[in-house]
């Protein structure tokens, strides 16, 4: 495949979207990363213009409302970031003939079932940002986008931005022991192996719907335990019932991704998230 010219929001500022622009860009792509004050991307207008004006082949959407706890009491805004405006997005690849990447999440699965999802699995969000999520993808498949690709994912680390461990890192500074819950389960995801399989799914023309997270699983106990182990801190981890942490939002309890259609598409499978994650932090100035 050719490189193209991207068009990322979320592309300056964002977990994923920073890593993705550094990928594209190393992969010879042409990159035009937006941030908040770029440009109102619900002005369809203006939109169309930029793309226009930059030539773009491909847009790869990595905004999202994902503060999990405050969608419970922000619905309107998460429906407005997370439904309305891959919608709208949506509408402009479609109108412009473009090729369009959208990132969703783990968390369009109620957490009830005991072995990984597949793409196929029937969705059963019980949280707000679960539900807004799923919208946004029910959104983009209703437009029939004749050039879509919807990655599921979830847990994500790595550079530039703050995240779970980096967030537990910190705090072992401060306090010892830590107190992490076990009942959660899923699938830790490094960014950088996220930015490059999504590559790899665009060099060979997929489309519909792929699971890409880092293989294995794991408690967010148990990602912590690991990334402490890794930077050699001494500072013990204890494990804690979610009712211990009583929050806005119902998080599932089970939401590994399974990964076979993606390994069957490209030809390898992610590597082990705990390998990765040795990989972040060895090669990361926290």
């Amino acid at each position: 495949m050719t490189p193209g010219n991207a068009l990322i929001p979320g592309g300056k500022t964002g977990l994923l979207g920073q890593t993705l622009t550094a990928a594209l860009k190393d992969a010879g792509w042409e990159i035009t990363p937006l941030g908040r004050e770029d440009i109102d991307l619900f002005d369809g207008e203006k939109t169309q213009e930029l793309i226009q004006d930059r030539e773009i082949s491909h847009i790869f959407n990595c905004v999202a409302y994902t503060r999990v706890d405050d969608a419970e009491e922000e619905p309107d805004e998460a429906r407005r970031l997370n439904r309305d405006l891959p919608a709208a997005l949506g509408k402009t690849a479609k109108e412009l003939d473009l090729s369009f990447v959208h990132f969703s999440t783990d968390f369009i699965f109620d957490g009830k079932k005991s072995a990984p999802y597949t793409p196929e699995d029937e969705p059963n969000p019980i949280n707000i940002y679960g539900e807004t999520k799923l919208a946004g993808e029910k959104a983009l498949l209703g437009l029939d986008l004749p050039d879509l690709l919807i990655i599921r994912t979830a847990w994500l680390f790595g550079p530039d931005k703050t995240n779970f461990v980096t967030k537990i890192l910190d705090l072992a500074r401060e306090k010892n022991p830590l107190q992490v819950v076990h009942d959660q389960i899923g699938s830790p995801t490094y960014t950088v192996d996220l930015a490059r399989h999504t590559l790899q799914l665009l060099q060979h023309e997929a489309q519909g719907i792929f699971h890409v997270v880092n293989t294995g699983e794991a408690s967010w106990c148990e990602l912590a335990a690991e990334a402490l182990s890794c930077v050699g801190s001494p500072v013990k981890v204890h494990a804690v019932d979610s009712s211990g942490f009583p929050q806005k939002a119902t998080r599932p309890g089970y939401t590994v991704l399974d990964t076979s259609s993606l390994a069957r598409t490209v030809g390898s499978k992610p590597r082990p998230w705990a390998k990765a994650l040795r990989d972040f932090l060895y090669h990361t100035e926290i």
